[in-house]
């Protein structure tokens, strides 16, 4: 499973979101928007955090941590 954490540079919900992955084991790569011009145009990123499984946007926002369990299977 590859999952990415893409998010702007002052996200104040991005770090909420890497610490909540960490603890339920998950393995993921963050980008920041700033950076990634391409990824942002390709994905439609508009808000911040946005959390992409598999090349697939599963939340334009900071998801609970059950939506996280329901959705990574964990």
């Amino acid at each position: 499973m590859d999952v990415m954490i893409i998010a702007t540079k002052n996200c104040s919900h991005c770090n909420n979101l890497s610490r909540e992955l960490k603890d339920l084991g998950v393995e993921y790569k963050l980008y920041y928007a700033e950076d990634e011009p391409e990824l942002v145009k390709k994905l439609d990123i508009r808000h911040s955090p946005n959390l992409v499984v598999d090349g697939e946007v599963k939340f334009r926002r900071q998801p609970s941590e059950q939506e996280l369990r329901e959705c990574l299977n964990c």
